[in-house]
């Protein structure tokens, strides 16, 4: 077994990958800048490093992996949270340049196992896929591939940025489909307390909120902690959000029973459609805005710290109370109002 594992974690093996792929390694660059090339011999600037595991750190939330999206399930919060507590408890290096090529520098900083990119790629398609039988008539077959692919995909593109080794990407797979397979004969009983028990909203909130501050310290600031937090934010907003829809009797379910044939496409549901999406993100992202400026504002002022100090935002005492009250304000408009408004305007 250990045997295995060393040669899943070969950077070889991805730097072979890689060259199948057409991505070649130019003689005499450097592992972070420099130049590599295409198949077709077309130069590909990579990107200037950014971070080292011992160095310094300069990306903030707004370049985050992490899109605030609801996954309409806490498979993917719980498979999140996991996967980036397990990178920092195991700490194992990602594949290193050369033989690497490496396209992404921005978190070089992180450790790689598991990927977590992987992990939720997986969680998502295949908690959809679980899912949906119940809500929505559909060939489950097709389902199938496509979950198998679009998982498939996201994992593959971890080996061709050259941010993961094999065994990284296996590993999170394996990490998903155990916890899918434990969680899945909870899922409706999971719904049911989140949505009606009284409780619901307490527990969502503080219990996410210790989990960002017990996350593991580390020896040099990464950005895990912080986008961990971003995660469980959202995940408490949407949350508390569901639960207010609930008790506030509009739930936006279909009046047809269940499951429901696939809508048509048409043009004006792709019209409309555009049109949640474009307000959804201006909704979301002038709400990330406001909060995070008035949170760290409010921190700032408490500690007594310089607006011009920008490492001040790396402290866990400003961090992770800034991110969790921005995203969880996010998770709360996304959930609560910004369907409001699709009904007011003729969007939903």
């Amino acid at each position: 077994m250990q045997e295995l594992m060393a040669s899943l974690q070969d950077p070889e093996l991805v730097a072979r990958f890689q060259r199948r792929c057409g991505l070649y390694r130019v003689e005499g660059s450097d592992s972070g800048s420099g130049k590599s090339r295409s198949a077709n011999g077309a130069p590909i600037t990579l990107e200037e490093p950014r971070g080292q595991l011992q160095g310094t750190w300069d990306r903030q939330d707004s370049n985050s992996n992490y899109e605030y999206k609801d996954s309409k399930k806490p498979q993917y919060e719980l498979v999140m949270y996991v996967g980036q507590v397990m990178k920092d408890l195991l700490k194992l290096p990602r594949p290193p340049s050369p033989p690497v090529v490496k396209l992404e520098t921005r978190v070089d900083a992180e450790y790689g196992l598991p990927s977590t990119h992987a992990m939720a790629a997986t969680a998502i398609s295949f908690t959809l896929l679980l899912s949906a039988p119940s809500r929505v008539q559909f060939c489950f077959q097709t389902g199938l591939l496509i979950a198998v692919t679009l998982s498939s995909l996201v994992s593959l593109s971890r080996l061709y940025t050259g941010m993961h080794s094999v065994l990284d990407v296996v590993c999170g797979i394996l990490i998903t489909a155990v916890l899918i397979l434990l969680t899945y004969p909870f899922w409706e009983s999971f719904d049911s307390f989140q949505l009606t028990s009284p409780l619901s909203p307490i527990i969502a909130l503080s219990l996410l909120l210790f989990l960002s501050y017990t996350y593991p310290e580390l020896d040099h600031y990464s950005t895990t902690r912080g986008d961990t937090t971003i995660i469980l934010g959202v995940c408490a907003g949407c949350s508390v959000g569901y639960w207010a829809n609930v008790q506030l009797g509009d739930t936006f379910e279909l009046r047809e029973p269940l499951p429901v044939p696939l809508p048509t496409v048409t043009g004006l549901s792709v019209a409309r459609g555009a049109g949640r999406s474009l307000l959804g993100v201006v909704a979301l992202v002038g709400t990330r805005q406001i909060m995070k400026k008035l949170s760290l504002d409010a921190l700032y002022s408490w500690y007594n710290v310089p607006k011009t100090d920008k490492n001040a935002r790396r402290r866990k005492e400003i961090e992770v109370p800034s991110k969790f009250v921005t995203y969880t304000a996010v998770g709360l408009v996304n959930s609560l109002l910004v369907n409001r408004v699709f009904v007011l305007i003729g969007l939903l």
